[in-house]
């Protein structure tokens, strides 16, 4: 099984702030930079015969600070569509919404939980046949969190269990010849 490294990418204001970004495109920070420089010797000397990024700026910029001037841009590695809840905290949800998560309610005008299995679905599927030993997608919080609890085959509600921070590496593969999580917001 190939393994699959996840970064995400580095602070911006809105992730600082803790404000859901899908659709804003918005520049890293001087942290999130930071972050992004710190990931690259991280990942120095791992050959990848897959490179896919979102191609958000954030990503986009991540990536070529971590060491990584090409890449391949998939839109299926965007963010989880927020619809109506683009730029709120989840704090503010809750006020009209009770209990509200990504990952058990809807988002007005967003993606749904089954849009988002199929469209990340498509990311694991082409890691899973590509033949490469390492593949490295670059991409955002709630879409990479998905993404990982897809690979191991857990529902999208345990997402809250697994908090992703800006400008981390994660890593999956196999164990035992079962889908595993090999290292988490390292």
């Amino acid at each position: 099984m190939t393994e699959l490294y996840l970064v995400r990418h580095g602070q911006t204001e809105w992730s600082r702030d803790g404000r859901h970004t899908s659709t804003t495109d918005l520049a890293l920070t001087d942290v999130g930079r930071q972050e992004a420089e710190a990931v690259r010797p991280r990942l120095a000397g791992i050959d990848f015969g897959l490179v896919l990024s979102s191609p958000r700026s954030r990503a986009t910029e991540t990536a070529r600070l971590a060491g990584f001037d090409e890449v391949e841009l998939t839109g299926d590695l965007v963010e989880w569509d927020y619809g109506d809840y683009e730029g709120l905290t989840s704090a503010t949800i809750r006020e009209d919404v009770p209990g509200w998560t990504v990952w058990t309610h809807p988002s007005p005008g967003g993606e749904t939980a089954e849009q988002i299995t199929v469209r990340l679905g498509r990311v694991i599927e082409r890691v899973r046949s590509s033949g490469v030993e390492r593949a490295i997608c670059f991409g955002h919080g709630h879409a990479s969190r998905a993404l990982a609890l897809l690979w191991l085959e857990l529902p999208l509600e345990r997402g809250d269990s697994f908090p992703l921070e800006t400008g981390t590496v994660s890593v999956l593969g196999e164990h035992k010849g079962l889908p595993a999580l090999r290292s988490w917001n390292a």
